[in-house]
């Protein structure tokens, strides 16, 4: 066990490289909401304060993390420096003109430069801290978990820079191109920061106070009078308040916990976020799929819905067989799911619906016109999303069970994704015929099951009762899904049927290899109650 140990802390130059690639491919995350929304002129406002809300937050962190490694006095100078290194460069921008970026032009370019460099800065002295955290003594688990809070950190920071660009009329494609380039000097400046961890441990006071003092000059500047011009100050205000709030409260999360950090939690942590990778595949494959070979919207709904009732029955017919519940409190369970699903979507349809529902027309929400048939997929991914988020809560007293980082949990948890990814993006191309708009559902949905399971391993919880939780949201797939199989039967009766029949076959091939290869691996062992 000891040698174990000591492998396992010994960490290669690929390992780094590879870890905190996958960190700043997370701030691109930041921008899966404005696939969906547009933005209007008083939300654009409230986009700024919260963008503004970010980096003050950031700045506030760096400084700390600056002070922590060395002389507080290199931080008032990288602060001062940074301040007026930002000046110039804004002045050297206004000595050109009208510059263009993006379609952009004139003083907003100039500002979306400022605000992506100023961002692409301070990426820098995070992927320097990453690189010294891996060099450290406890090697391997300490630059994990210091690796998983950047990366978490990194997507409202994603969500700022999208907020800036969108509200400029950048399109969500490249808002989050833009956003991942933001955190791109992360992994190039990880691995040499980690070769050489005491030349860097130097210069980390001055590089983070330097990209503090770029934020906060450029927050007061331009941001904030920005948001003033488009929202009232009270919202603008309440939304940069609520962003530091929130920052503020992930990293405090993250810094108590990563003093109290072990291995253990290390391979729950990426297991975790492993079982956010499933999901997306699953969108991937399918919107190829569908974009080859032209797939009608009929079919498409069709095989979500018999990917939802294989979700739905998997779990309680594996709780059948093992006798691990009785028939009538499972079934009963079921209903109760079920009927609450039912009340709670029809509730909603009934309060935004307009009485004379053949117009199909949902009252308008800023920026967005949805109509009545696209809002029931949206509530059965939803359902989807409470099936994710029960699973995951499962898969967090699994994962930090699983021995050597959970490598022989990969498999089956990318494998039990697959069709939970594909669901939701099938469901949403057959409502909105959007792509793009299917992989950001499928990549938002699973995102949730990673969250719950991060969550159960920081709160220590164990299996009891986690059963009826996944029973509930087995029963909460039925109704929404009833409806959008009954709407793709209206369609076209042929093909939703050969699409019910494609997506029951390919959930249940999925779960059956899931199932066949965990009975291979440690992974069954490492929580039975969880899997059997």
């Amino acid at each position: 066990m000891g040698d174990w140990k000591g492998s396992y802390n010994r960490v290669s130059v690929s390992t780094v490289a590879l870890f905190t690639l996958a960190m700043a491919a997370a701030t691109g995350l930041g921008a899966v909401p404005f696939f969906f929304v547009e933005l209007d002129p008083q939300w654009a406002g409230i986009c700024n304060g919260m963008a503004a809300g970010v980096m003050l937050a950031a700045s506030f962190d760096l400084i700390q993390e600056g002070q922590e490694h060395g002389a507080g006095t290199w931080v008032v100078i990288g602060i001062l420096a940074g301040g007026i290194f930002i000046l110039l460069c804004k002045k050297f921008l206004e000595r050109y003109g009208d510059i263009s970026m993006l379609d952009i032009k004139g003083a907003d370019a100039t500002k979306v430069v400022l605000v992506i460099g100023i961002m692409t800065l301070h990426s820098f002295g995070e992927g320097s801290g990453v690189g010294v955290s891996f060099a450290g003594s406890k090697g391997f688990t300490q630059g994990l978990l210091v690796t998983l809070a950047i990366a978490v950190h990194n997507i409202p920071e994603g969500l700022a820079v999208s907020m800036v660009l969108a509200s400029r009329g950048v399109s969500p494609q490249n808002a989050m191109l833009w956003s991942v380039i933001t955190s791109l000097p992360q992994p190039i400046v990880a691995v040499p920061s980690f070769i050489c961890a005491d030349a860097f441990n130097k210069f980390l006071p001055f590089c983070t106070g330097f990209a503090a003092g770029c934020m906060i000059w450029m927050v007061v500047a331009e941001v904030l009078p920005d948001a003033f011009k488009e929202s009232s100050p009270t919202s603008v205000s309440s939304a940069a308040t609520l962003s530091v709030a929130f920052m503020e409260a992930l990293s405090t999360l993250f810094q108590n916990f990563s003093h109290d950090y072990n291995s253990e939690d290390a391979s729950g942590f990426f297991v975790s976020l492993l079982f956010g990778l499933g999901p997306l595949l699953g969108g991937l494959v399918l919107v190829a799929f569908a974009l080859a070979f032209h797939l009608q919207h009929a079919l498409l709904m069709g095989a979500a819905s018999g990917i939802a009732f294989v979700l739905g029955a998997w779990r309680p017919v594996q709780l059948l067989v093992y006798s691990k519940m009785g028939f009538f409190p499972l079934m009963s369970l079921l209903m109760i799911g079920a009927a609450f699903v039912h009340v709670s979507s029809s509730s909603i349809l009934k309060i935004l619906c307009n009485k004379r529902a053949s117009s199909n027309n949902l009252p308008s929400v800023p920026g967005v016109t949805v109509s009545v048939l696209t809002l029931q997929s949206f509530l059965a991914c939803g359902t989807v999303a409470f099936h994710a988020l029960a699973e995951g809560l499962a898969l967090g007293v699994a994962a930090p069970k699983a021995y050597g980082l959970g490598r022989h949990m990969v498999l089956p948890v990318s494998l039990h994704g697959l069709p939970r990814g594909a669901a939701v993006a099938s469901c949403i191309f057959g409502a909105i015929d959007s792509w793009h708009g299917s992989l950001a559902a499928a990549a938002l949905i699973g995102f949730v099951g990673p969250i719950s399971a991060i969550g159960a391993i920081l709160a220590g919880i164990d299996y009891s009762g986690l059963d009826h939780v996944m029973v509930l949201a087995c029963g909460g797939l039925v109704p929404c899904f009833v409806r959008i199989v009954q709407r793709a039967i209206r369609l076209d009766m042929r093909k939703s049927s050969c699409g019910l029949a494609v997506g029951v076959g390919f959930a249940t091939l999925c779960l059956t290899c899931t199932r066949l290869v965990c009975l291979h691996t440690p992974y069954c062992n490492s929580a039975p109650e969880a899997v059997r």
